[in-house]
């Protein structure tokens, strides 16, 4: 049986609370020209740090004691925010995330949010969760042949799914999305991976048939998604439905024009409300189909997979 830790929300995260001691370092240039206050802020600080590597101690004991546990992903409570600056950071953070392409127009090119593909606020299971991210990264990343930092990974999608350009490593809002990220992992142990982490498996060894998949498409995606996988969409240009395919989609150098990417999340939540409801086969007949509909081409995409080990479904 397989059992599933619940991590109890922190009032921060370490990563906040280290944020807090630099600045608090940087505060004076003295002993003598640091205020009363200032001790006291650090002392605090302190203290968190203390009480969250305390808690991934016990998390880590836990999951040595029952070695089929998982950390699940959860969405923290909104009232964990802590209500100081790194609270302001988390809440344009997750305000970025839902509403991207109105929050960032110089940076979006088409009409995405992040949470089109990263569900329930970037952390529901399965939906490539957000969760305990800022501690995998850094990491190597085949597509770029070398280890990438967050902010990296987050300016590829961007520049992909976003087909937009990337934002300033240092900028305000990628340190808001960096930050809300962060939240999002608290008590997370660094370097773990949740229970939920990605999409579902599904099988690659399949062959597609695009026939049975534009069929499909029709029957099970086209009410939300348009004949044409163009989207639906309010009058003040917000989607009801995001655009799968066209113009105001993701482009061809993005993970979701991917066939069994595209499948894996097709499998797992997809029709909307009806995940897991198609087999393997079904998912990646409909991946294939749309997933080389007409979409915005990314630049310079035979540079990716420097080292000449890209996946069979990689768009050239």
């Amino acid at each position: 049986m397989k059992i599933l830790l619940k991590v109890k929300p922190s009032s921060s995260v370490l990563l906040a609370a280290i944020f807090a001691i630099g600045a608090v370092s940087l505060s004076g240039c003295s002993e003598s020209d640091t205020k009363a206050v200032d001790r006291v802020e650090e002392a605090e600080a302190l203290a968190r740090v203390k009480s969250l590597e305390a808690r991934a101690a016990e998390i880590k004991d836990e999951m040595a004691a029952n070695p089929s546990a998982k950390l699940s992903v959860s969405m923290p409570d909104e009232s964990t925010i802590p209500d100081d600056e790194f609270g302001a950071a988390v809440r344009r953070g997750l305000q970025i995330a839902n509403h991207t392409y109105k929050e960032m127009p110089d940076n979006v090119g088409n009409q995405l949010n992040c949470t089109s593909c990263h569900l329930g606020n970037g952390s529901e299971a399965y939906a490539a969760p957000w969760n305990g991210m800022p501690g995998i990264y850094p990491i190597y990343r085949s597509r770029a042949g070398r280890v990438n930092s967050i902010q990296e990974r987050i300016n590829g999608c961007f520049e992909r799914s976003m087909n937009g350009k990337a934002l300033d490593l240092g900028s305000d809002d990628m340190n808001a999305m960096v930050s809300y990220m962060s939240w999002l992992s608290q008590g997370l142990p660094y370097g773990v991976s949740p229970e939920g982490r990605g999409f579902v498996k599904v099988d690659k060894t399949l062959e597609p048939n695009t026939d049975n998949g534009k069929k499909l498409f029709a029957e099970k995606c086209s009410v939300c998604h348009g004949e044409n996988g163009e989207g639906q969409y309010n009058d003040d240009g917000t989607y009801i439905y995001p655009a799968v395919a066209g113009d105001k989609s993701f482009n061809d150098g993005a993970g979701m024009a991917r066939t069994y990417t595209a499948a894996a999340f097709i499998k797992g939540k997809m029709p909307f409300g009806q995940g897991n409801s198609l087999s393997d086969q079904e998912a990646v007949d409909i991946a294939a189909y749309f997933t080389h509909l007409p979409r915005p081409i990314k630049a310079n995409k035979d540079k990716d997979w420097p080292n000449g080990d890209a996946p069979k479904d990689v768009r050239r």
